[in-house]
């Protein structure tokens, strides 16, 4: 996200893998703003509770877009078992979320993204990418860079 389109209200997470989520939960929570959080599978296998607590609260403001492409990206695209055992879409469904998407495609994504911020209710986007990572420069940002940013764009 930081390459293609950086922006202070973008929070970036480092070594945190599997809350992305709930910050995005916690954040939802506390303003009324439309809150859309970029999950990896293998971010979202790490801590898949939090889809029960987040579907338990069910903010009308929390887009969750998980990005499938069956590797632990930051830690050497070791393989994931999304893409052969488990169907995060069907399992967000089984966490209560109601609606729901798979896409393969950018079109797919953005028509359901757009289906969703509509309906102004919790749903979940499995979008599903080839298999491995990109190479991506580094954030050259500090996270308390990140932090001081957010917040400060998040009262402006």
């Amino acid at each position: 996200l930081y390459a293609c389109r950086d922006r202070e209200l973008n929070f970036y997470m480092f070594g945190s893998m599997g809350l992305v989520s709930s910050i995005g939960l916690g954040l939802a929570l506390r303003t009324e703003k439309t809150v859309v959080t970029f999950d990896g599978d293998g971010s979202l296998l790490m801590n898949p509770n939090a889809l029960l607590e987040i579907a338990k609260e069910a903010p009308k403001n929390l887009i969750i877009i998980c990005l499938d492409n069956g590797a632990y990206g930051s830690t050497g695209s070791q393989e994931t078992c999304a893409l052969r055992y488990i169907d995060l879409e069907i399992f967000a469904t089984a966490c209560g979320i109601q609606n729901t998407a798979k896409v393969n495609s950018t079109e797919g994504l953005i028509e359901a993204f757009r289906k969703f911020r509509a309906l102004q209710e919790l749903s979940f986007i499995h979008v599903i990418l080839k298999p491995g990572n990109t190479k991506a420069p580094n954030i050259p940002l500090s996270p308390e860079e990140v932090t001081k940013r957010f917040k400060n764009a998040l009262t402006a």
